[in-house]
């Protein structure tokens, strides 16, 4: 049996869940903010987790004190938020909602955008647009904190196609490089038993100085590029591109 869904598409959040949100992921956020200093907020900070997903950030950062709201266009990711948010006894406000329709201007102290949720509209004017959405969500002062798979790091890791087994399950992701680096499409192929699911992304990638121009361009300054959450530099020992900006004060 064969189901084909895209990266908009519910089904797919639940079909590639195992995948995409392994405890290894919420192990990782939950020591990302125990160690970064780009990620060390006062308690009573509010907090907006952009593209928030099952809660992998959102339920830590309540945990210590962060007033938060998680926003993002799955019910299926939400419900799954609000669950945990609850089994862990804490408040989180979560709003559905599509990145280019969300705005609450000057309601948060802090905006974050993790794990590569930016770049997906494929007018690239409405990526601007999200960065516009964030900086005028943010407080005079605010701090944006943007992290993705950078156009550099990306052109060392697009290899023939990466198999991940879990269990009986089995995973086939294969990259392909579109429009000169302006884009990248990755076609995943999911084996479960004798049903197969397959669904494909294509979203736009950034360089350091491509993303740095686009924060100017939608109004932050004190832009910084970071390799990492340790605040290492963005250079050939990078392991993420981290985007650090402030909105004018």
């Amino acid at each position: 049996m064969t189901h084909t869904g895209g990266f908009q598409d519910d089904d797919f959040w639940n079909e590639f869940y195992d995948f995409l949100f392994s405890e290894q992921r919420f192990t990782q956020a939950e020591e990302l903010l125990s160690t970064s200093p780009l990620l060390d907020f006062p308690s009573g900070t509010r907090v907006l987790d952009l593209c928030c997903g099952p809660g992998v950030f959102t339920v830590p950062l309540a945990r210590r004190g962060l007033e938060v709201t998680g926003v993002d266009r799955s019910p299926a990711m939400l419900d799954r938020a609000r669950k945990l948010t609850a089994e862990a006894g804490q408040t989180v406000r979560y709003v559905y909602s599509d990145v280019l329709e969300y705005t609450q201007p000057e309601s948060f102290d802090t905006v974050l955008n993790m794990f590569t949720s930016f770049g997906y509209f494929e007018d690239p004017a409405d990526n601007l647009r999200v960065l516009r959405t964030m900086h005028t969500c943010l407080t005079p002062g605010g701090t944006l904190i943007l992290d993705v798979a950078g156009k550099e790091l990306l052109a060392r890791k697009v290899v023939p196609p990466k198999v991940v087994q879990r269990g009986d399950d089995l995973l086939v992701q294969t990259d392909t490089v579109l429009d000169d680096w302006a884009r990248l499409r990755s076609d995943w192929v999911l084996v479960r038993g004798d049903r197969v699911t397959r669904a494909s992304l294509v979203w736009f990638v950034y360089s350091a100085v491509e993303l740095r121009r686009m924060a100017q361009e939608a109004g932050f300054e004190r832009v910084e590029i970071f390799g990492g959450f340790d605040g290492r530099p963005y250079d050939q020992d990078a392991e993420r591109l981290v985007l650090r900006a402030v909105r004018r004060e």
